[in-house]
């Protein structure tokens, strides 16, 4: 399966990895992230074990469980990619089935439970992009770099994903940047410097009046943004210090005043720029910011 997408979810602090399949237009899931959840089990070959206990068990019982898993390559305790086994959505639910507990109820819940809003799968898109090799890909500091992000995030939920807006849009009574010339202020913006601090917040609060897209700006820009920092300054923004409130107040004054989004930003700086803890929460906060009240 070429150009595959990886998901992370979460349950109980627990990764469940899961591929998607463009042919067949479904997600493919982790069998042994399931079994480790579900039975609490941090040591791989032990959980290897237990699904191979497993299978082999529902096979005798003609259970279609083990049969329906297909194989593709994850990412093994050892570093390399190989071959594991995948259920699809309905072959997951049957599996959570065959463990006992409430543990397993309170799963069989959360799995069947699914945000199928352009955000929720946007969300899930973005906690991938830490792990994934795309992010080192994307050009930095670009026109180009920040419709690689846009495309990445809502690539199959927009239309329009990556592409430069042909439409005039305002929010809040505020008009963003003219349509009409448009290509001309992302080639300015693209120019404008980022070697410190001060420069790189100028350069996010420019690109954020462009609003480039028609949907997913600030969601794109902030993961930009930090790509921007993470590169000159060793640093990236812990969003989770940073209230919506707060944001939304700085940006807002931004086009004016810009000093106030500067101390905000400044104050919730990090040099842990590879902490996927922090990333996490920050995607989380990040979508939050964009959540109507």
């Amino acid at each position: 399966m070429s150009n595959t997408k990886i998901s992370i979810r979460f349950f109980d602090d627990r990764e469940v990895r899961a591929v998607w399949d463009e042919q067949n237009a479904k997600w493919w899931f982790s069998v042994l992230d399931i079994v480790a959840l579900l039975t609490e089990q941090d040591d791989y070959t032990k959980t290897r074990n237990y699904w191979k206990y497993l299978k082999a068990k529902l096979k005798k019982e003609n259970s279609q469980v083990g049969s329906a898993t297909t194989h593709l390559k994850l990412l093994a305790p050892d570093g390399k990619k190989r071959l594991a086994d995948m259920l699809d959505y309905s072959g997951i639910i049957a599996l959570g089935k065959e463990f006992p507990g409430k543990k397993a109820n309170r799963f069989i819940d959360w799995f069947t439970f699914s945000d199928e809003s352009i955000d929720g799968k946007s969300k899930i898109k973005a906690y991938a992009l830490f792990e994934s090799s795309f992010i080192n890909s994307i050009e930095v500091g670009t026109k180009n770099g920040l419709q690689q992000i846009h495309a990445y995030l809502f690539g199959g939920l927009y239309g329009f994903a990556g592409q430069i807006r042909q439409k005039n849009i305002s929010k809040d009574g505020f008009q963003f940047a003219v349509s009409h010339f448009l290509g001309d202020t992302l080639k300015q913006i693209e120019a404008m410097p980022e070697t410190t601090f001060d420069e790189i917040v100028n350069k996010y609060v420019e690109m954020n009046i462009a609003h480039p897209f028609m949907e997913g700006n600030g969601r794109s820009t902030r993961i930009w943004l930090d790509l921007i920092l993470k590169k000159q300054l060793k640093k990236c923004v812990d969003w989770s210090k940073i209230s919506k409130q707060d944001y939304m107040n700085a940006m807002k004054l931004s086009p004016i005043n810009i000093s106030v989004l500067r101390k905000l930003l400044e104050k919730a700086l990090t040099t842990k720029i590879n902490d996927r803890e922090m990333f996490m929460k920050g995607i989380d906060y990040s979508y939050y910011y964009e959540e109507n009240d």
